[in-house]
């Protein structure tokens, strides 16, 4: 089972597995209330939720993770520099847009207070349900998919191929104000580019971003030489 919580402007993948429901990301802060009744409409007990995978430590990704743990018994999958993110609760200023639509996209969410990216930090309790990839922890789960390091957009950035679909956090997107399929924040145009190419190898039948509709991963392909030419509009 496959199904998205989210909203217009997030998705919150659920999927099933033979360890139970993983949930990919959280969305924005205030937006659990509309989580659990999008988890009712689906018949899933919010306890029936044993993972959380965290692409990155993001504003829009990790907003009402606090209250998914507090309401289950939940452990997180993350990259272990998203850690930080967490206890810090604001999103990295390092790089830049992607595109001066994305730039003022931005300067308008700063008008509507929405400017420093900010969201509840991870609080200690839960600390000990952090679970980084690459850990002791972590191998002994023995966690059914294979998660991809796809960084560029943050450093902390991870993707999960669950079949023939690659869940792709912010490694792509596909709405506005993306363009060409870049997500419109970008911290390394390197890394990024190298994370498009690692996703193109894989060759998913479906790309599923954190914003927008599924597509294929042709679109990659197609929209990749579009990367050389990426100019950062840096924020701060």
């Amino acid at each position: 089972m496959i199904c998205n919580l989210g909203s217009r402007v997030v998705n919150n993948y659920l999927i099933s597995s033979e360890l139970g429901y993983i949930l990919i990301d959280t969305g924005y802060d205030g937006s659990f209330p509309r989580f659990l009744k999008m988890l009712g409409k689906n018949g899933v007990d919010p306890k029936e939720i044993k993972f959380v995978f965290l692409t990155h430590a993001h504003d829009d990704h990790a907003g009402f993770l606090n209250e998914v743990l507090a309401t289950t018994d939940a452990q997180v999958i993350l990259h272990p520099k998203a850690v930080a993110g967490l206890k810090r609760g604001q999103n990295s200023f390092e790089g830049g847009c992607s595109s001066f639509p994305a730039w003022l996209f931005c300067q308008i969410l700063a008008l509507f207070g929405h400017g420093e990216h900010r969201y509840p930090p991870i609080r200690d309790a839960f600390l000990d349900r952090l679970i980084p990839i690459g850990s002791e922890r972590f191998r002994s789960l023995g966690f059914p998919y294979e998660i991809l390091e796809t960084p560029g957009h943050t450093a902390d950035h991870i993707s999960l191929l669950a079949g023939d679909r690659l869940f792709c956090g912010d490694a792509a997107m596909n709405g506005f104000p993306s363009r060409r399929r870049t997500i419109i924040w970008i911290e390394n145009p390197e890394q990024y580019k190298q994370s498009w190419d690692a996703m193109v190898q894989k060759a998913p039948a479906k790309l599923c971003p954190g914003h927008g509709k599924p597509f294929k991963t042709s679109d990659l392909r197609k929209y990749r030489g579009s990367l050389e030419r990426i100019r950062l509009y840096p924020l701060k």
